[in-house]
C-alpha cells in the first residue's frame, strides 16, 4: 500500500506541474512558430517574430499585416521600466521603514496599523484600480506615469513590508542591544548592523515589486493616461485585434526576464547567507 501510495503521490505531482506549466510551455513553443495567420497551427521554426519586433529585417513577405509598430512597443517598454523603477525605490524606502519601525517599537494600534498594510494586497485589483481613478480625479491630479507610480506605490509598500517583517522575525534584537552598549546611536545602528542582517529580505523585496511593477495590469488599466502606456496595457490592447504571433514572443521575453531577476535574488540572498 505504501509503494501503490507513494506512485499515486508522485502522478498527482507530475499532473500538477504539468498543468501549471504546460501553458507557459506552450506559449514559448509558438512563439518560434512562422504561421503567421494561426498560432496553433505549427508551421515551421523561426526568429522573425523576435527580430520583427525591434524593427529587424526578417524573411517575412509582409511585416505590416502582422506586426504592430516598433516605436509603440519600445515606448511602452520604457514607460514600463521608469514606472517599475521608481516604484520599486520608493516602495522599498517605505516598506523597509515601516517594518522596522513596527518591529522595533511599540505604540497603539500596533496591530490595526499591521492589518491596513495588508489590506492593499488582499483588495482586488479591480477595486484598487478604481478607487485610485477616482482619488486621482478627485485631487485634480492628471493620469500619467505620475500616477502609475503612486498607484503601484500603494500596493508595493505591502510586499516590501512583509517580505522584510519575515527577515527582522529571524534576527536577534540583542545584537542591535549590544551595538547601543557599545556607544552606537541610531543611526549607527541602523547603517551598520541592522541593514546588514537585514538587506538580502529588502533586495528580495525590491526585486518582487520590480517584477510585480511590471506585470501589473489591472490597476495600471485605470490608472494610466493616454501617453503612458505600459507594456501589460499595451499587450492587451494587441490581444483585442487577435492572438497574433508577436504577442507570444513578447510575452517570452518578459517571463525570461521575470525568471532571471528572480534567479538573480535567490542566488544574491544565498551568497549573504553563507557568508
Amino acid at each position: 500500500m505504501r509503494k501503490v501510495f507513494n506512485h499515486l503521490l508522485s502522478g498527482y505531482g507530475a499532473l500538477f506541474f504539468i498543468f501549471l506549466y504546460a501553458p507557459v510551455l506552450l506559449l514559448i513553443a509558438y512563439s518560434f512558430n512562422s504561421n503567421p495567420v494561426n498560432v496553433m497551427i505549427w508551421k515551421d521554426f523561426t526568429f522573425d517574430w523576435y527580430i520583427n519586433l525591434f524593427g529587424g529585417t526578417t524573411s517575412l513577405k509582409d511585416d505590416s499585416a502582422y506586426v504592430e509598430s516598433t516605436d509603440q512597443l519600445l515606448a511602452a517598454l520604457r514607460v514600463s521600466l521608469t514606472v517599475a523603477a521608481f516604484a520599486t525605490v520608493i516602495s522599498t524606502v517605505l516598506g523597509t521603514s515601516v517594518a522596522v519601525a513596527l518591529a522595533r517599537y511599540r505604540f497603539k494600534l500596533q496591530g490595526f496599523y499591521r492589518v491596513l498594510l495588508m489590506i492593499p494586497m488582499v483588495m482586488p485589483d479591480i477595486v484598487l484600480g478604481i478607487a485610485l481613478l477616482i482619488f486621482f480625479v478627485g485631487v485634480g491630479v492628471n493620469l500619467g506615469v505620475t500616477s502609475i507610480v503612486i498607484g503601484h506605490c500603494t500596493f508595493l509598500t505591502s510586499y516590501v513590508f512583509l517580505v522584510v517583517s519575515a527577515r527582522l522575525a529571524g534576527m536577534n534584537p540583542l545584537i542591535e542591544s549590544a551595538s547601543a552598549d557599545l556607544g552606537a546611536s541610531e543611526w549607527q545602528t541602523f547603517r551598520r548592523v541592522t541593514l546588514p542582517l537585514i538587506l538580502p529580505g529588502v533586495i528580495g523585496g525590491a526585486l518582487l515589486s520590480f517584477i510585480i511593477s511590471m506585470d501589473d495590469l489591472v490597476i495600471t488599466y485605470f490608472i494610466s493616461g493616454v501617453n503612458s502606456t505600459t507594456l501589460p496595457v499595451f499587450i492587451m490592447s494587441m490581444i483585442r485585434r487577435g492572438v497574433k504571433p508577436e504577442i507570444n514572443a513578447i510575452a517570452t521575453m518578459m517571463l525570461v526576464v521575470s525568471v532571471l531577476i528572480a534567479s538573480a535574488g535567490i542566488y544574491f540572498r544565498s551568497r549573504k547567507t553563507d557568508s
